[in-house]
């Protein structure tokens, strides 16, 4: 089936689609994708009988009737689907990338551009070669802007992105430390990210580009450009919430942390480009909280809990660090876990997490985790996995500012329950 044909059957269907049989309601759109462990086109029946319309499949032996349309692959005729439906809106969508705050950021525009427009934007970080597809086709006539967050771990996989979403403006958020084994070096972390603007430079868009950034700058030198002057919206204090001035009023922010102001501002910049009014943009930026175990907030008992346990990398870790580090707080203690997919790169960068903690003077410091393990010196805590903290966590933080951080795959939420 060619892929306007399928985005007219699509369009017919009411938008009904999923790639999950869990999630199956009458008249649905069934995408058999595979994946590591399992194999959709084996589920094709099952959604049928479920209250499906049609199932997408790639391999024949899975045929059932007319209601089953086989494709070369599933996963490419989503993309191309996606695509074609985004062409079809001709809305504006702004695309956002980065090493750290990319989810963050695109929530910030979210609320911001929403107190004025329809606005879809990505849910959650659902942000990959399966996750930007969903984003779009979950855009109706009703949509006025997409917001689409793009993550990746080598290079090409933005390029990609861009091609499905056909972005008119681009933002990205940093060039840091995270992905270095599927990207090679941090130059290769530049390269890929920056193919975001040569989507853009290609498209006649626009990229909003940090002023500050130098390295954003040369990257993005053939790129029309809105710049982001860090002068125009100044950073008043850290109580520890992130306090800015904009348009003669001050903005209190829920996020804590200097590295969260570049991401307000770039949320304000782009709600000025689409013409937000400062009223709006200052009732947006107060109103949004992190959640998801981002940069949160928790107090449990005396104990005052920075949880920013969604994910890490060095440059991200560094900045927490040096938040705390900053606070105005009698005690303060870290309990850090493991950062993934750091390559070659992994016990330099653990060893250098480790001297930048020591060198704080934390009231305590713990470590979570193989790598981590393997830097062991005396000073702080080292567990080999985070049931070895458990079994012997005897740690007292009463009265006392914490930050826990890790990488995804270490969970380290699951210390609250140890608290």
């Amino acid at each position: 089936m060619k892929t306007a044909d399928l985005h007219e059957l699509f369009l017919n269907q009411k938008q009904n689609f999923t790639t999950d049989t869990r999630k199956i309601t009458n008249g649905a759109i069934f995408f058999a994708l595979k994946g590591e462990n399992f194999n959709g086109n084996t589920f094709a029946q099952a959604a049928l009988e479920k209250g499906a319309a049609y199932v997408i499949i790639d391999e024949k032996d899975f045929y059932i009737d007319e209601r089953t349309i086989l494709v070369d692959n599933v996963l490419e005729k989503l993309q191309h689907l996606a695509h074609c439906h985004r062409e079809y809106l001709g809305i504006p969508i702004v695309a956002l990338t980065g090493s750290n705050g990319k989810t963050t950021t695109k929530e910030l525009i979210r609320e911001v551009l929403a107190t004025q427009y329809k606005v879809n934007a990505t849910i959650g970080n659902l942000n990959n070669h399966i996750g930007v597809p969903l984003t779009l086709l979950n855009m109706t006539n009703e949509t006025e802007i997409g917001v689409v967050e793009m993550g990746a771990n080598h290079l090409k996989e933005i390029q990609h992105l861009c091609f499905i979403a056909a972005p008119n403006f681009g933002y990205i958020t940093n060039f840091g430390k995270a992905h270095l084994e599927g990207f090679g070096s941090e130059e290769g972390i530049i390269q890929g990210k920056s193919e975001m603007y040569d989507y853009i430079a290609n498209a006649e868009g626009i990229a909003f580009v940090n002023q500050e950034d130098k390295i954003q700058v040369e990257q993005s030198d053939y790129c029309e450009c809105v710049y982001i002057n860090p002068h125009d919206t100044p950073l008043l204090e850290l109580t520890p919430y992130v306090q800015i001035a904009h348009k003669g009023a001050v903005i209190q922010s829920n996020l804590i942390g200097k590295y969260n102001y570049n991401n307000i501002i770039a949320a304000i910049a782009i709600g000025q480009h689409f013409n937000i009014t400062s009223k709006n943009i200052k009732k947006a930026i107060e109103n949004y909280k992190p959640e998801n175990n981002r940069s949160q907030i928790i107090e449990k008992g005396s104990t005052h809990i920075i949880l920013d346990a969604y994910n890490a990398n060095p440059t991200s870790m560094a900045a927490a660090i040096d938040n705390l580090n900053a606070l105005n707080q009698n005690a303060k203690a870290v309990i850090l876990g493991d950062m993934f997919e750091l390559g070659t790169t992994s016990s330099k960068e653990h060893k250098a997490i480790v001297d930048k903690v020591l060198s704080c003077n934390f009231n305590s410091v713990i470590f979570v985790g193989a790598h981590f393990y393997n830097q062991k010196i005396e000073g702080a805590k080292f567990y080999t996995s985070f049931e070895d903290l458990k079994n012997n966590f005897d740690a007292d933080f009463n009265d006392t500012t914490l930050l826990i951080k890790g990488s995804r795959g270490m969970a380290l939420e699951r210390i609250l329950d140890l608290l």
